[in-house]
């Protein structure tokens, strides 16, 4: 399902989940609840996870925020 997760915001939370879940602090007991998440993430569900994407994505004289760290 994650295949299909593609664009903007939603690459950042793919990149995020596929990290916890090769970690193993993640997992979906069924597709549905995967589902929920997804919705909730990108339906306004969890605003704090929406900003911190925004914030990743900043740009600065065409640089992004991971090489100024």
């Amino acid at each position: 399902m994650l295949s299909y997760v593609q664009g903007g915001l939603a690459d950042i939370w793919k990149k995020n989940v596929l990290k916890n879940l090769e970690l193993g602090n993640l997992e979906y007991e069924t597709a549905k609840e995967f589902l929920v998440e997804l919705k909730n993430k990108f339906e306004g569900g969890d605003k704090e996870a929406v900003k911190v994407a925004e914030l990743k994505r900043l740009e600065q004289e065409g640089k992004i925020i991971e090489e100024f760290i």
